[in-house]
């Protein structure tokens, strides 16, 4: 369902909304479950739709990394996670405790701090957001690691180390090399290597 939107009045009051908000809306008929949106910071944020390469690359990212999870853990795709009352975020793959969804077992699944393992956005046209105010949210809210992938250029920023709303390091790896990860033992890809 495409709902109209706007740009935000720079510099005008709005109101904020929490994910309470959000779950009313959702009930009430006036959000749908299925629609793309991310709540930052108390503004909705529609998603675009994504792309055969976005999607490509999704979807080889997804087979590798749940063939190279821990018993421990678990993966989310494209799964809603709530980092506050203000704040929901729909990363493209999430590595998390499996305990997560048990203990978050109606609404949104609670992801507390320094809970995510590795989150893995995949862009093809937002990229300055994900490397921007979402890289900030994730590393404020202690994400162990974070890749931005562009989907076209099949490069990745790996931003590890997490500090306030900055990491302490962000490499830019080309499509010829591999990407690792401490959560994931074993798990090595390649972006060139995905057809």
């Amino acid at each position: 369902m495409n709902l109209p939107a706007t740009n935000a009045a720079e510099g005008l009051p709005r109101r904020a909304f929490t994910v309470a908000d959000i779950g009313r809306m959702i009930e009430a008929g006036v959000l749908h479950e299925d629609e793309k949106f991310e709540l930052i910071e108390g503004d909705i944020v529609m998603m675009a739709a994504k792309g055969v390469a976005h999607e490509r690359i999704k979807s080889a990212l997804t087979i590798a990394v749940v063939r190279a999870l821990p018993d421990h853990l678990t993966i989310g795709v494209e799964a809603t996670l709530r980092l506050t009352d203000t704040i929901l975020l729909e990363p493209d793959i999430a590595v998390f405790p499996k305990a997560l969804f048990e203990k978050s077992s109606q609404g949104f699944a609670q992801l507390d701090p320094g809970e995510a393992n590795l989150v893995i956005e995949v862009e093809a046209s937002s990229l300055a957001y994900d490397k921007g105010l979402k890289a900030r949210l994730y590393a404020r809210h202690r994400v162990g690691e974070l890749w931005v992938i562009d989907a076209n250029a099949r490069t990745t920023w790996v931003h590890t180390g997490p500090s306030g709303d900055k990491w302490s390091s962000i490499v830019e790896r080309g499509p010829q090399e591999a990407l690792a990860t401490p959560a994931l033992p074993g798990f090595s890809i390649r972006l060139c290597d995905i057809a």
